[in-house]
């Protein structure tokens, strides 16, 4: 019994605790020797791809911030990829369109899905450079030269910006997803050091154009194709100067879903990809891989073992710091439950309650995810998580 407690409690504070020490110790002793010589001349011709379903509240706002990034004149092309949208979307990117002639609608007759939008336009793209973004994620002007410049360097796939949440929201939620979306940053910037970034990010990260391999429809994109592109021996980089804002989902059923969306669609593509690495040459890229994504998404289930023989070592030995150690999970659950209740009725949650709820609220979701990817089903379309 003493065997698991101590095995699951390394496995539960692993992802959150331990891997960002040894992440960190790693690019001390050996960070990987890249030349990040940045591009000053000879812009190579982008293609800045859009995403959008139904945002036809945020879709104006977003040509018009395109329309403000700095980039050479007439080597940045637009194309905004409508997944079917219902509302006035296609109606408010044709009238930019008209206006800017660098600027495109790509309809999809119905609805398929991202990825499948994705895989059309990137076909139809011009750019030897491919940047992915969002229709809520409002760029600062020059990230598309913080995205593109390190493509200097032939070793580089793909470059990841930094998303970041705006201040407008007072939720529990928004609060919560902005420390753990701070934590991401964080290890992305440590991993992108000592070897490559994990994944991409839908809002903000580009490609070279020749390292898109079209995509199943019910694939993330931004998590299969970087895995692709570091499994063929390119790395990826994390660029913090290169940013956008978004908002984060103001409610915890909103986060929920969304998180049970990502991970349904991640776990998948690991099962799916992971035969494309080698073992021993692609070790330091497996080892964040699994350590970053993989062990944390079965976290709760390391937790409900920690739990249960906590429990059965606290009646059981009168070793002080079982029952001590027991006291604390059991004020954490107490803490979540409490959040989960006051969120049920509309209260106020204070800090003390809701990062307990956000943390077993997005584990459950992540779990849930797997779990619906063992049923059968698979999650290609997706609503955006705003208030409309």
């Amino acid at each position: 019994m003493e065997f698991l407690y101590w095995v699951s409690a390394f496995f539960f504070v692993y992802p959150y605790f331990i891997y960002p020490v040894l992440l960190s110790v790693l690019v001390r002793l050996h960070a990987r020797n890249r030349n990040l010589s940045e591009l000053h001349q000879d812009w190579p011709p982008a293609t800045f791809i859009i995403s959008a379903y139904n945002e036809e509240a945020v879709i104006a706002g977003k040509l018009e911030n395109t329309l403000q990034l700095d980039y050479p004149a007439g080597k940045l092309e637009v194309i905004v990829i409508s997944d079917a949208s219902s509302d006035k979307t296609d109606e408010i990117v044709l009238r930019y369109a008209q206006e800017h002639s660098h600027i495109r609608l790509l309809r999809q007759e119905q609805r398929d899905g991202k990825t499948a939008g994705l895989n059309a336009g990137v076909q139809q793209a011009n750019g030897r450079v491919i940047i992915f973004s969002d229709a809520n994620a409002m760029y600062k002007p020059d990230s598309i030269y913080q995205l593109v410049k390190y493509f200097a360097n032939a070793h580089v796939g793909f470059v990841m910006g930094a998303a970041l949440y705006n201040d407008s929201g007072d939720s529990g939620a928004t609060e919560s997803e902005g420390l753990y979306w701070r934590y991401e940053l964080f290890l992305k910037n440590m991993e992108s050091q000592f070897y490559s970034v994990v994944g991409g990010d839908g809002a903000i990260y580009a490609i070279r154009k020749e390292l898109y391999w079209p995509l199943e429809h019910d694939d993330i994109n931004d998590f299969v194709n970087p895995l692709q592109i570091v499994a063929k021996g390119y790395a990826g980089i994390f660029n913090p100067e290169a940013i956008c804002y978004e908002d984060a989902a103001e409610e915890f059923e909103k986060e929920f879903r969304r998180k049970r969306r990502i991970v349904n669609r991640s776990w998948r593509a690991v099962t799916r990809y992971l035969s494309w690495f080698h073992p021993l040459r692609s070790a330091p890229f497996l080892f964040e891989l699994f350590s970053h994504k993989v062990i944390r998404w079965f976290n709760l289930v390391f937790f409900a073992v920690l739990f249960i023989s906590n429990i059965v070592l606290a009646f059981s030995t009168v070793h002080w710091f079982y029952p001590l150690s027991l006291f604390v999970l059991t004020s954490m659950v107490g803490m979540a439950g409490m959040g989960a209740l006051l969120n049920r009725y509309g209260k106020p949650i204070p800090r003390l309650a809701y990062l307990p709820y956000y943390f077993f609220l997005v584990n459950w979701a992540a779990l849930l995810g797997i779990w619906d990817e063992t049923k059968g089903i698979r999650h290609v379309t997706w609503d955006h998580v705003r208030d409309s």
